[in-house]
């Protein structure tokens, strides 16, 4: 019998017809779609959808193999994508209403976390709380904001009970800092990268598109408009959303055969006259650009330290030059915008030594759910060694990374992985402070509410989870969704000390609203049929916690689970616990079991609505409007309700913001 052969993966024509074919490129396009299925109906008022951006889909590079078609019968052919990501920046000063949900710590609403031993925090450090928090965040705000840090990301300044530098206590970090610092102050300006992308001849740059009118366009720009960094398979847009003729790109960069997966704007180096922009690629490379004045710089080349894809990049809180990356084979690496890069070799050291030992040895005992526990230091940042890229390695599991997000106080890190995890890491410390677990599958995107009390989560189970850092418990399930939650998002002109509003969105082209209030999550009934008196009686659920030791008394402890019991009831794990009197609790690593339905209160969405015909992969929220996206290209932008303002006070409208 004879069978045709599958059709090609792009059409003659469309895209490329071959190497050495001219590339076609397309415009991207802009509508205004009207009417009832492009409207957000809440109690707050109807959300309307204000425009249609689609970003033209650059075709495959001529130099490119052809994709394989895994889906010989489609009919509606396109080029491979990793979906749309947005970074929205304001030159403006932060008009988010963080002072209203002001907090010290992202641990405690009480109490902070010790800071990290060896540090100048560590013997000055206060705590500020109730009304002179609120007096303190007021006072600084105006601060902050002259210096071009985000309060959201710069709660206390230095020294007043704030979390210390990443790094802080290394003089190898402080001297390079110092020296740079005293640099930047003589030439009063913000350091750039040294290549001009337009003009290079790096095989990784493919085609460099500015506009025409670039300078004057940037001249004309409103400093409380916002610019937005948007990729799309292997291209990076810098648009103008505040010029009407937003579909016209500032400039499009091509890369040659990577895609750009994910990128990040430094909040802290941010000026009419300068961006620093990091973008992250399927090669492993990262890409620092400055597109005012079009130089870039490459980092981690031909991933000379990580040759595995970068699926999200972040700049550390308050730092100019360092940023984290995650890798797909479980890495969380450190760069310094400013250093070369150096091939990596494991350093030997008590952390990497403890942390590598412990792993280790359960992997011996076959114990799965403890081997993938632990933080493998590959490279502290308290390392001498910091001439050269990386100034950290750390090693989380062997499974993929898919989402991280930094605590508003900077102190603590949540990142979820494909092996179904969220961990909550010390980032200052360089320490893993607990391990949940999704109900089942991967989890797939996380973020803070504003005031670090709650993580929010998005997964492979189809829900929306809420876990409350205070309680160290998962708080709430949100069933809706009915298929992958792909990004989820705080509203921070929604939220204030008791209430909160979050969205999420997912491959079933779904955006749902949520919200929810410290009073809504309370536990059910099922939670008290808990034996009265054990020690898992108050608290939220059996939780397996493990002191800092050797190696091989870890092992013994992890052997099995009946350790559990035994602490539970007061037997050897407290004669444990009393061999390791003189480590501190904070320093303790706690792993939770997954919470049954029935103990865990669930919570409805207050608005769910189709909004795209391709599954969607981003959600933010800006003072103004609602912007998601999409897959294949499409940014919409939802204007809030008109009516309902928020006060002239500053204070968060729970009625709708105006448009």
């Amino acid at each position: 019998m004879f069978v045709l052969p599958p059709p090609p993966r792009y059409p003659t024509g469309a895209f490329n017809a071959g190497p050495g074919a001219p590339v076609i490129e397309t415009n991207n396009t802009l509508s205004h779609p009207s009417g009832p299925d492009y409207q957000l109906v809440v109690g707050e008022g109807t959300y309307v959808l204000r425009d249609d951006l689609h970003l033209a889909t650059p075709p495959p590079h001529p130099s490119e193999a052809p994709v394989h078609n895994p889906n010989p019968l489609a009919t509606a052919l396109s080029p491979p994508t990793a979906g749309t990501k947005l970074s929205l920046v304001k030159l403006a000063p932060s008009t988010a209403p963080v002072q209203k949900l002001f907090r010290t710590h992202s641990a405690s609403r009480t109490t902070a976390l010790p800071p990290f031993p060896g540090t100048a925090a560590a013997a000055t450090a206060t705590i500020l709380d109730g009304s002179e928090a609120q007096s303190f965040a007021s006072d600084s705000d105006s601060h902050l904001k002259s210096n071009g840090v985000s309060p959201a990301l710069a709660l206390l300044p230095s020294g007043v009970g704030s979390t210390p530098t990443f790094g802080e206590g290394n003089p190898a970090l402080a001297s390079a800092a110092n020296a740079r610092d005293s640099k930047d102050h003589q030439q009063l300006k913000r350091r750039k990268p040294k290549s001009n992308i337009i003009k290079s001849n790096s095989s990784f740059v493919s085609r460099v598109i500015p506009h025409e009118a670039l300078q004057k366009r940037l001249q004309e720009h409103n400093p409380n408009g916002v610019f937005v960094f948007a990729n799309i398979n292997r291209a990076m847009q810098w648009l103008d959303f505040t010029s009407p003729s937003k579909d016209e790109h500032l400039t499009k960069i091509l890369f040659t055969k990577a895609h750009a997966l994910c990128h990040d704007v430094n909040p802290v180096t941010k000026s009419s006259s300068h961006i620093d922009l990091v973008m992250g690629f399927s090669t492993g490379d990262l890409i620092w650009y400055e597109p005012m004045s079009q130089k870039y710089a490459r980092i981690n080349k031909n991933g000379i330290i990580n040759s595995t894809a970068v699926v999200e990049v972040r700049w550390l809180p308050n730092s100019e030059n360092l940023f984290l990356a995650a890798h797909t084979d479980g890495s969380l690496i450190v760069y310094d915008k400013e250093k070369e890069d150096a091939p990596f070799v494991p350093e030997e050291g008590p952390a990497a030594t403890a942390a590598n030992g412990v792993a280790a040895a359960d992997d011996s005992h076959g114990n799965a759910l403890e081997s993938r526990k632990r933080l493998q230091i590959k490279k502290s940042v308290q390392s001498r060694n910091q001439k050269t890229n990386p100034v950290s390695y750390w090693k989380t599991s062997n499974s993929r990374i898919n989402g991280l997000a930094f605590s508003p106080d900077g102190r603590h890190l949540a990142v979820v992985s494909e092996d179904g995890s969220l961990r909550i890491i010390d980032f200052v410390g360089e320490r893993l402070r607990d391990l949940f677990a999704s109900y089942y599958g991967g989890l797939m995107s996380a973020c803070w509410s504003p005031d670090g009390a709650y993580v929010v989560t998005g997964g492979q189970d189809d829900l929306v989870s809420i876990w409350s850092l205070d309680d160290a418990a998962l708080v709430a399930r949100c069933p809706g969704h009915n298929s992958w939650v792909t990004a989820v998002a705080f509203d921070p002109w929604r939220c204030d000390e008791r209430n909160y509003r979050f969205g999420s969105v997912g491959e079933d082209c779904r955006l749902l609203l949520w919200d929810f209030s410290v009073g809504m999550l309370i536990r059910p009934r099922a939670a008290s049929v808990r034996q009265r008196g054990s020690v898992s009686s108050h608290l939220p659920g059996v939780r397996n916690r493990v002191e800092p030791a050797s190696a091989a008394a870890a092992a013994a402890r992890l052997r099995s689970d009946s350790t559990l019991a035994a602490g539970a009831s007061g037997g050897s794990a407290s004669a444990d616990a009393d061999a390791d009197a003189d480590a501190e609790p904070d320093e303790s690593e706690v792993v939770h079991e997954v919470e049954p339905r029935a103990r865990v209160a669930m919570l409805p969405p207050v608005m769910e609505k189709s909004v795209d015909s391709h599954p969607l992969c981003w959600i933010g929220f800006e003072e103004d409007c609602i912007i998601t996206a999409c897959n294949e290209g499409h940014i919409r932008t939802w204007d809030r309700p008109k009516e309902g303002a928020a006060g002239s006070d500053g204070a968060p409208s729970m009625t709708g913001s105006c448009a």
